[in-house]
């Protein structure tokens, strides 16, 4: 309980490292580099040699995880405990994903779309952003805020509850694998399907218990927890993957708005977000990521 309560003091105090000093960056380094070597493979074998990348990487990422909690464990307390919650922190993020949110919500609120194109497009999403209208932008940034209450919070934390910080960190890596390479296009098909797949499988129960806190945080936020749950159980299935739409679905019905990629998905059935339905959005997440925070504390206890 400790360990976990220190790390949500470290991410909301300090928000996240630089690059250089943030081991998921290494992860991504290291997925970058056998996606490079992946161009030296022969097509027929890509597939073979994707799924040997994601066991390499999540083997690097075990190892890795486990001597630095070893080290940690060495050391005087409370040096220890300190560093085992720094390393803990690091499989998460929730003070940076709102910065992020936050700058694309600014740029809209003045009015400025070509800079919240711009800041959606670093920080949130992967899909093309020049022909997005206000409406279209405000729409990514509340998916991406409602997907990554899983990818960011929810997945990890299952994730140490179950194994310790090792196991939270092998779910980073198989996470930030699937978002540099698992795409359903071209030679990444073949390349990330097992890394697809595998994280799929991963967040199958995180995503709907993320969900099922988006529902509860609406209560608290004073929002429609009825219409997130309506929404949940009417869209949560409408997206390609079988996680992404369960807590983007909570969240449109939540606030009552549509979200929408176009030629992908379309879920909830009010007026597209807006401003102010970023506002509430965050509202609603901070109240979903506080909830399971208690949850996981009331699991520590038990």
């Amino acid at each position: 309980m400790a360990v976990l309560l220190l790390a949500v003091a470290f991410d909301l105090a300090l928000g996240e490292p630089p690059n250089r000093w943030h081991p998921v960056a290494w992860i991504g380094s290291l997925i970058a580099a056998g996606r490079r070597l992946a161009g030296r493979v022969p097509p027929r074998l890509l597939t073979v040699y994707g799924a040997a990348l994601i066991v390499a990487v999540a083997a690097v990422t075990l190892a890795g995880s486990l001597t630095a909690l070893a080290v940690s464990r060495m050391l005087p307390w409370p040096v220890g405990l300190l560093l085992e919650a720094w390393l803990l922190k690091l499989t998460f993020s929730l003070r940076g994903l709102v910065a992020a949110v936050w700058s694309v919500r600014d740029a809209l609120a003045a009015a400025d779309l070509v800079a919240a194109r711009v800041a959606v497009a670093r920080h949130l999403v992967s899909r093309p952003v020049a022909t997005l209208d206000a409406a279209a932008t405000a729409s990514a940034t509340v998916e991406s805020l409602s997907e990554n209450l899983t990818d960011s919070w929810v997945a990890p934390l299952c994730f140490f509850l179950a194994g310790g910080v090792p196991a939270a960190f092998v779910y980073r890596a198989v996470n930030t694998a699937d978002a540099m390479i698992g795409y359903r296009e071209g030679m990444l098909e073949r390349l990330g399907g097992a890394t697809a797949r595998l994280d799929d499988l991963l967040n199958l129960l995180p995503s709907r218990l993320a969900a099922l806190t988006v529902v509860g945080g609406a209560a608290l936020a004073r929002e429609s927890s009825a219409g997130a749950w309506r929404c949940w159980r009417r869209d949560g299935k409408l997206t390609a993957s079988p996680n992404a739409g369960q807590t983007m679905a909570a969240m449109a019905g939540a606030l009552g708005v549509t979200l929408e990629k176009r030629l992908h998905y379309r879920l909830g059935a009010g007026a597209p977000p807006d401003v102010a339905a970023i506002d509430r959005g965050v509202r609603v997440f901070a109240a979903a990521a506080g909830l399971a925070l208690v949850a996981a504390l009331v699991a520590l206890r038990v």
